[in-house]
């Protein structure tokens, strides 16, 4: 107990009483609750941290949260006693970081249950399997590196990067493995800081996962080691003026990055092409969307919202994901209506709807331009078909081979779309503009996005539908999950929503215009009209030339750092030297 309370001494307003405590070992026994129950309190408080830097949560004014939001968590498993047994500390530290993702994603998924009850029931506890690896990671390998020897400044630094590194390779996993998951890993916490957005061009938004990891853990260490010092009177300057090494070089790794991205957005603007766009924004209840008697009236509101936006002369109109409630190409009633439209003016129109291949025989939910003025070479019809399908929305996994989910999903996915052939440009009428369109959630997806970049795209235009989480946070995150596809790429986003939040992002991720009302409320009906600056010739950044490099090192080094923790166990178990530090005055439960 007493080594417990002198490491966790900076987190107790009355630490003077915790130091003076004197336990015999024989009563330390009946302490062995409170031993472990404080750590996995912290690991929980690591958890809501997390989850007050994402919709529905966050706030300006917690801009410096995700710098911080690891302390707790890595204080339970770099400071706290664990138990001598090799498995019950495995078991031990894996429950630590399970812990902290489980409340993070019960809190920032929510809306899941929506659409589905089982999705929230199961979805949060597998993504927080990760974080659970990560919490062993950190507890078995790195954390007798800590316990052995001197504490120092590259120690300290060494294990907060190891631990940075297994969690952005971890994220990066989350969102590869099983098709994919990357929803709200760690570095959009930092969205609301658009300096530091900046390095994402080359590292990717796991990199921000990384500073954010790093700065808790050298925090926690650096503190562990100031009062270590102070204790032991080691430390020469007045305590007003002595900073741990660990915070000074944190700081100054802060400071750098910040001032790359001022630079970075203080840089001369590339040559660029003004596009006037209209978005239609149709505010289409999900419960009418496929319900024949809402058809009519669906095409009604798309077809008056565009006859309106005919009269500010656009170049290009666009409508959400699947605005047409019959697919547009194989349905004439619907083909006709939009032919009228575009009859009237020399604007382009692109539609989210469904299209049908009958050679093979192919379902997609697609993205479908046409054009008002046809461009030599190129058909006046192009289309889209979404690449990347989202898992118990567009499809079943293994709908034959597994018949539970199947069975558990019901009668709300009666069939599965096809995933599209690959990335594909889009061709527009106006200055040869050419656009890549994402439908729904593929504006989260960072390889997928840089794939269009490397195709040459300007500009990259959203279409979604969020109105299947109704009026909850989950088109809010969705915009900010978005915003690293500009800051990543560099190129400027039009995001087109049936409903949730329809608007233009820059191409250093900040948000230009916006439709909502005046007291900002985004579920509403209603057309966006603004200036779309696109960048006539786009350079490619690091990040979409190489992809998640960043991300593949650290779990090499995750990988590395694992197997040189295993030679060493063999070795030492093969010379019969025990090395395994264990806890002065602890007993194990």
């Amino acid at each position: 107990m007493k080594f417990f309370c002198k490491n966790f001494v900076f987190f107790f307003p009355c630490s003077p009483f915790f130091s003076s405590l004197k336990l015999e070992k024989k009563h330390l026994e009946r302490y062995n609750c409170l031993l472990y129950l404080l750590p996995s309190l912290l690991s929980l408080l690591s958890g809501v941290a997390m989850s007050s830097t994402f919709p529905k949560y966050d706030r300006g004014a917690f801009a410096c949260i995700p710098f911080v939001a690891f302390i707790p968590v890595c204080s339970g498993l770099l400071l706290s006693p664990l138990p001598e047994s090799f498995l019950k500390r495995l078991g031990f530290t894996f429950l630590l970081g399970f812990l902290t993702g489980a409340i993070f994603f019960l809190f920032t998924l929510e809306w899941i249950a929506c659409v589905a009850w089982e999705g929230l029931a199961t979805l949060p506890f597998y993504l927080a399997l990760y974080a659970g690896l990560w919490g062993a990671f950190v507890g078995i390998v790195l954390r007798p590196f800590l316990d052995h020897g001197k504490p120092s400044t590259i120690k300290n630094l060494l294990i907060a990067c190891l631990s940075a590194a297994a969690w952005s390779a971890l994220e990066w996993l989350r969102g590869t493995l099983f098709t994919g998951f990357g929803w709200n890993c760690f570095g959009v916490a930092f969205h609301h800081t658009i300096p530091l957005l900046q390095i994402c061009d080359i590292t990717g938004v796991l990199g921000l996962s990384f500073l954010g990891v790093m700065t808790s853990c050298s925090l926690t260490l650096g503190a562990k080691r100031f009062i270590e010092e102070r204790k032991q009177k080691t430390i020469t300057l007045p305590l007003r003026l002595r900073l741990p090494s660990e915070i000074l070089i944190i700081c100054f790794l802060i400071l750098t990055l910040m001032i790359y991205g001022i630079h970075e957005m203080l840089s001369p603007i590339p040559s660029q092409r003004t596009l006037s766009i209209v978005a239609i924004q149709g505010n289409i209840p999900q419960n009418h969307k496929w319900d024949h008697f809402f058809e009519e009236s669906i095409m009604a509101t798309y077809c008056r919202q565009s006859q309106a936006a005919l009269a500010l002369h656009p170049d290009l109109i666009v409508w959400p994901e699947a605005a047409t409630p019959r697919p547009l190409l194989s349905d004439a009633k619907t083909f006709f209506q939009v032919q009228e439209l575009l009859a009237q003016s020399t604007t382009d129109f692109l539609i989210g709807s469904l299209y049908f291949e009958k050679e093979p025989p192919r379902d997609y939910n697609a993205a479908i331009l046409l054009n008002a003025k046809p461009l030599p070479g190129i058909s006046e019809i192009q289309y889209y078909a979404k690449t990347h399908l989202l898992p118990f929305g567009e499809y079943i996994p293994c709908r034959q081979t597994f018949p539970l989910f199947k069975w558990l999903i019901g009668e709300r996915i009666l069939g599965d779309f096809n995933p599209g052939p690959g990335p594909k440009l889009l061709s527009l009428s106006h200055q040869g503009i050419r656009v890549a369109p994402l439908l729904c959630f593929e504006d989260t997806l960072g390889d997928l996005t840089r794939s269009f970049a490397i195709l040459g795209a300007q500009g990259l235009i959203t279409l979604t539908n969020d109105g299947w989480f109704g009026h909850s946070a989950a088109s809010s995150q969705h915009l900010i999950n978005a915003l690293f596809r500009c800051a990543e790429t560099k190129l400027p986003m039009l995001r087109v929503a049936n409903t949730g939040v329809t608007c233009l992002i820059d191409r250093f991720g900040r948000i230009t215009h916006e439709l909502k009302e005046s007291n900002g409320n985004t579920f509403f009906e209603g057309m966006m009209a603004a200036p779309w600056k696109l960048p006539k010739n786009p350079s490619l950044t690091f990040y979409s030339r190489h992809g998640d490099l960043f991300a593949k090192g650290c779990l090499g080094i995750t990988l590395g750092s694992i197997m040189i923790f295993l030679f060493i166990q063999l070795s030492v178990r093969g010379s019969g030297i025990t090395t395994t530090k264990s806890i002065k005055h602890e007993t194990p439960p």
